[in-house]
């Protein structure tokens, strides 16, 4: 809740206890992980082709930490098979941190590295939900999978010669995701915002991709990253009144990382300016 209400430093510090209390335990270094993921988002975001999204990242300081923090819970989730222990859950934890590793290398351009990690995801997930068809979380991570190899596909085509990459269907990924939002109990929330940003990015499904979105506002009303995907949304539908309503708002949070604020700000102006 912490992290998907605008606040992922106070998340980093109940993830860290809970790391300190559970040392091993994969959850604190994957909910670590994924509060510093939207901080990086937050601070990274600009917009392109009239879009709002992190289109790039070059290697950041930020990025040690992250990445640390998603390969601890892959060690420790390994240790813990080694271990047999209840294997659905370490296999869900190893593939989220495979999961989180590609989505870093994917933005920093390293098809290489986004490929090997999104495999070893994908593997570890559907491990997970084979043994235990309830975790739906894992639907998240396969859910991306499925849909950006299939949209993604002559990346795709060069490198399934040298990784053996299986293949994906983005209407199975569509649904993975659906399931995952509405059944998850940790990726919920991360499945609908993915949903809603790839339907509006690579489908240009604006009418739908605003419905996966508004709940978003609905729980979460102080995070400036829904607000602004949803205005950016209301924009392409040509709802600007209601546009400027909800990227308003964003001027009226309290927003506690300055370099966050500072951008989510900035981004909400351009969104608006005229000829936008």
């Amino acid at each position: 809740d912490r992290i998907y209400a605008g606040d992922p430093a106070a998340a980093i510090t109940a993830a860290r206890r809970f790391e300190s209390e559970h040392p091993k335990e994969p959850l604190g270094y994957l909910l670590e992980a994924e509060a510093r993921w939207w901080q990086l988002y937050c601070r990274h975001s600009e917009i392109r082709y009239g879009m709002v999204d992190v289109w790039e990242l070059p290697k950041l300081p930020e990025e040690k930490p992250y990445l640390h923090a998603a390969q601890t819970a892959e060690k420790l989730a390994e240790d813990q098979l080694e271990a047999k222990k209840p294997a659905a859950l370490a296999h869900l934890w190893e593939g989220m941190g495979y999961a989180f590793e590609a989505r870093l290398y994917g933005l920093r351009g390293d098809k290489m590295a986004t490929a090997r990690a999104g495999v070893k995801a994908r593997t570890a997930l559907t491990k997970a939900i084979e043994l235990d068809p309830r975790l739906a979380d894992a639907d998240t991570g396969r859910g991306l999978y499925n849909y950006y190899v299939d949209t993604l596909s002559p990346i795709v085509k060069l490198l399934r010669f040298f990784l053996g990459i299986p293949g994906g269907s983005k209407k199975e990924g569509v649904r993975q995701l659906r399931e995952a939002m509405e059944h998850g109990k940790l990726t919920a929330v991360e499945a609908r915002f993915y949903l809603a940003k790839n339907l509006r990015t690579y489908d240009h499904n604006y009418a739908e991709a605003l419905q996966v979105a508004e709940p978003l506002l609905r729980d979460y009303p102080h995070n400036s990253i829904f607000l602004l995907l949803v205005g950016n949304l209301e924009i392409e539908l040509g709802n600007r009144k209601q546009a400027e309503e909800t990227l308003a708002r964003i001027a009226q949070l309290k927003i506690p990382d300055a370099a966050c604020a500072e951008r989510s700000e900035k981004m909400a102006k351009e969104l608006l300016a005229p000829g936008h």
